[in-house]
């Protein structure tokens, strides 16, 4: 299962609740060449490796899936980490941006469900982004303009589009989805 959405738009929140219910799933860490944030750890929320490391595992096929979100900042999914959850017998469950989330349902076609979480509103988003107190002025603006830009490439691109208003409500439908899509 992939869940996509802006950066702040509760993709993460999704994930992690549908982790604590489902334990057929497992959380493919994605790698970034960008820095830790606050309490992050190396290899479980992300890998973290440095951009020309990155560029290095680009060359040798390594990614399912990579974008350079900024520049010298990338995110991508390994073909190891695939590999690794696979070998487990588990559900891969991917919380990524909107276009690797794109490209993630590219690869693995119907074998996939993508849902792209929606903010009700841009000004909702920025609430959240600022409520997280993470980033700076100029990186809230630089998300903000990376939604608007990310929503209109992928409405219409994904299997679902959930808008995450009311959490409760978002939580059930995750798992109306979930429930159906493990059952096939």
């Amino acid at each position: 299962m992939i869940f996509s959405a802006p950066s702040g738009a509760g993709k993460s929140t999704v994930v992690n609740h549908l982790l604590e219910l489902y334990p057929q799933f497992e959380f493919s860490v994605s790698a970034t060449s960008r820095a830790p944030r606050g309490e992050e750890k190396d290899g479980v929320e992300y890998y973290f490796i440095d951009a020309d490391k990155f560029r290095e595992l680009i060359e040798q096929d390594a990614f399912v899936e990579y974008e350079e979100v900024y520049e010298n900042r990338f995110y991508g999914t390994l073909k190891s980490e695939v590999e690794r959850i696979w070998a487990k017998g588990k559900v891969i469950l991917f919380d990524v941006d909107v276009k690797g989330g794109y490209n993630l349902k590219k690869y693995f076609g119907d074998k996939a469900l993508s849902v792209l979480i929606i903010p009700p509103s841009m000004e909702v988003l920025e609430q959240r982004l600022r409520g997280r107190g993470t980033d700076s002025e100029d990186a809230i603006k630089e998300r903000l303009a990376k939604a608007a830009s990310e929503l209109d490439f992928a409405l219409g691109k994904f299997d679902i589009e959930l808008v995450n208003d009311v959490l409760a409500d978002t939580f059930r439908k995750a798992e109306e989805l979930t429930d159906r899509f493990i059952s096939l």
